[in-house]
């Protein structure tokens, strides 16, 4: 059942003068709870994800790394980034669903200044509960 919002479905009733007594924020979690039992839930943009990625072109010993890292923490995501033996720089994202989708257009097309990206590939992208990194690192 929705909350009563006070005499005659007033919202003007929770504005003090009869209805109820709310301490601040309150109203935040009554809506939070008339969204849930409405049936209404998360966007696509609050949900977690991971996905691993691999980059390919003229990714290394261009900064691409220390440019991917201050990418990904300026996001607010986690994960980790690396160069590989075949000349790419492979890695895993974690965070909310948007901000993952932003740093993926980033390795697509943006890069480290002077990198020349041929192609950026994504896979094994799921659903995730928590973040399973604290940060977001290169590794050596």
């Amino acid at each position: 059942m929705p909350p009563q919002w006070g005499p005659a479905g007033s919202p003007s009733s929770l504005r003090g003068g009869g209805g109820w007594r709310h301490p601040p924020g309150s109203l935040l979690i009554v809506a939070a709870l008339f969204l849930y039992q409405a049936g209404v839930t998360m966007t696509e943009g609050d949900s977690l994800i991971s996905v691993d990625y691999e980059v390919f072109g003229k990714v290394q010993g261009v900064f691409f790394r220390k440019y991917t890292q201050a990418e990904g923490k300026k996001l607010g995501l986690v994960g980790w980034v690396q160069n590989t033996e075949d000349g790419t720089v492979q890695g895993q994202i974690q965070g909310p669903s948007v901000k993952v989708r932003e740093l993926q257009e980033w390795l697509r097309k943006t890069g480290s200044p002077k990198s020349h990206i041929s192609r950026a590939e994504f896979h094994n992208e799921k659903k995730i509960v928590a973040l399973e990194y604290r940060n977001f690192s290169i590794v050596k």
